[in-house]
């Protein structure tokens, strides 16, 4: 009977024991799953104290857009002006020529001078392509010995900009104005409005005007060149020293201006020589006869007086 509850008391004793001990495992289960829940994500390997800031970064830079400024189109005007000095002018205005319009550009204009019958002087303005020009410039450049370069770029975006959005919005106008006189039922509305739509039409035509001289002074670059020949000092030396041919063609130039101006005078004397002539034939045939035949008075005689006798005073 002892021995039954000495059994009972060590199986109740196994019992209690167990159960406490999956208590306690349950307990600290539930510990150990609420300081999992509390701890925070592991870092990645080799992320540093920054790796925060750096992913919040990189995302934002991922969803952030480029910058509208950087990826607008530049818009410049591009412009030069040489002067080189060739043997043979032109040669070298043939090379001009073959160079822009291999280029793809073309002569705008050109002039050429003889000076002096020694030397020629030639001057072009060429139209080349934005991206041939530092090209076709440089071969101008070598095409003889340059006396002198000047380059000019000048950046015009702002304008185009400018230009571009007041022709949107001069379209709009336009088009809302049509848009009124579709709907206009009045004559005098329909006189107003057709005043105002001529008026915004013709600004819509400047401002096209004006961007369509920037697409053109963007797209082609203007080069002013000058090609001038050596000049020949011996020739000109040999030109300047006279000779009898010189001598007798400014002998009979001297003659000329003396005889233009003995004409000169004689035109001049003329008139006064006439009135004199005049003059003179009237008393000479007129007054001096009538002069003549006008009786003169005789001259009165005295009256002899008594002689005094002799040896009377």
């Amino acid at each position: 009977m002892r021995a039954r509850r000495t059994v009972a008391a060590l199986f109740l004793t196994a019992s209690l024991a167990l159960a406490g001990c999956s208590s306690v495992d349950s307990a600290s289960g539930a510990d150990d799953k609420a300081q999992s829940a509390a701890k925070p994500e592991p870092q990645d390997a080799g992320a540093g104290p920054g790796y925060e800031s750096d992913r919040q970064s990189s995302g934002s830079e991922q969803s952030r857009p480029k910058d509208p400024v950087a990826l607008a189109p530049t818009h410049i005007i591009r412009t030069a002006e040489l002067a080189v000095e060739v043997k043979d002018a032109p040669k070298a205005l043939d090379a001009a020529r073959g160079a822009a319009e291999s280029a793809g550009g073309h002569v705008s204009n050109e002039s050429t001078e003889r000076i002096d019958d020694t030397h020629v002087t030639s001057r072009l303005v060429l139209r080349v392509p934005q991206e041939k020009y530092d090209a076709v410039l440089a071969e101008l450049a070598g095409a003889g010995k340059l006396l002198s370069r000047k380059a000019d770029a000048k950046d015009v975006t702002d304008q185009v900009v400018d230009v571009e959005s007041r022709i949107a919005t001069q379209r709009a106008s336009v088009a809302r104005v049509r848009a009124l006189m579709d709907r206009a039922e009045k004559l005098s509305d329909v006189v107003t409005l057709e005043g105002q739509l001529s008026s915004r039409q013709a600004q819509l035509e400047s401002l096209l005007a004006q961007q369509a001289a920037l697409r053109d002074r963007t797209t082609l670059a203007t080069i002013t060149l000058v090609v001038s020949e050596k000049e020949d000092k011996g020739q000109k030396k040999e030109d300047d020293d006279p000779g009898f041919l010189d001598a007798l063609g400014a002998g009979w130039y001297a003659l000329v201006a003396t005889g233009v101006w003995v004409a000169v005078v004689v035109g001049a004397v003329a008139p006064f020589a006439a009135v004199l002539g005049v003059l003179y034939a009237l008393w000479r045939w007129v007054l001096r006869p009538r002069l003549a035949k006008r009786p003169v008075a005789a001259p009165a005689v005295p009256t002899p007086g008594p002689v005094p006798a002799p040896g009377q005073d």
